[in-house]
């Protein structure tokens, strides 16, 4: 091997973030082509990982690595949000010991790469497309440090939002309940902008309606005249009671009370 390719096979890998694949447009728009790549695949320095992207070889990439290439190399606006941004943070009622279901949020027309594939990283991808927040809005978001990096996660107050975004069909009501008992110490500012830009009414309702049965300190220093609570009643389950004060359908519990 020549010393250009020496140098330049070094500065891949001292470049080379642990725990991280390598998308190939990424690679080659950093000066490495698709030819060297594979000359660095036979070698033995790289491995493949699935169609457009390599890893070091010996390297054991998991999902958050894969998210941490998704925003920093393709900049594409994907994010861990909902139940397991919160699960992250330790705010779930029952923390398994291994995330088995990865909940991920963007934009619609959202497409991820062929390499971003579930079976890869032995977990289960939800991945839900919508606009329930503008498309350029950047509120609501935190950093979440693994190994030698770090990916972009929804803070608990967006993320209580979206999982109740997701309630009933693919998070039960029960357990957001239970998780909205957790959050005690969501900052009501922070709240008080996302109600104020969240699109979603029923989104809006739920959430203040948990929160206030729960009676958190935060809820009382929010100003809900400047929150767009909509007009007319929202079913959130079928068979349920109406809760007049907030225009919703929630269930009933076993002294049929709202739940």
């Amino acid at each position: 091997m020549s010393t250009e390719s020496k140098t330049k096979i070094n500065r891949l890998i001292d470049q080379w973030t642990i725990g991280a694949p390598g998308a190939t447009s990424y690679l080659t728009a950093s000066g490495f082509s698709r030819d060297l790549l594979v000359k660095y695949k036979n070698s033995g320095w790289l491995e493949s990982f699935g169609r457009g992207a390599y890893i070091r070889s010996g390297d054991k990439v998991g999902w958050l690595g894969a998210l941490y290439a998704l925003q920093t190399q393709l900049g594409l606006f994907v994010h861990a949000g909902g139940k397991t941004a919160l699960e992250l943070r330790g705010y779930a009622h029952y923390l398994p010991a291994k995330l088995n279901k990865v909940f991920l949020y963007g934009p619609r027309g959202l497409i991820l790469p062929a390499w971003f594939k579930e079976d890869r990283f032995d977990v289960k991808f939800v991945v839900t497309r919508t606009n329930l927040f503008p498309p350029d809005s950047r509120k609501g978001f935190t950093d979440f440090k693994e190994r030698d990096f770090s990916v972009r996660v929804a803070a608990p107050e967006r993320a209580a939002m979206e999982m109740l975004h997701l309630v009933p069909k693919v998070v039960g009501f029960d357990e957001a309940q239970l998780i909205m008992e957790n959050l005690v110490t969501l900052r009501p500012d922070v709240v008080q902008g996302l109600l104020t830009v969240c699109r979603s009414v029923k989104v809006k309702r739920l959430f203040l309606y948990m929160a206030d049965r729960q009676e958190h300190n935060w809820f009382s220093k929010l100003d809900l005249s400047k929150v767009d609570l909509g007009k007319g009643k929202r079913m959130i389950v079928p068979n349920g009671r109406f809760n007049a004060k907030y225009q919703i359908t929630v269930p009933i519990d076993r002294e049929g009370r709202p739940a």
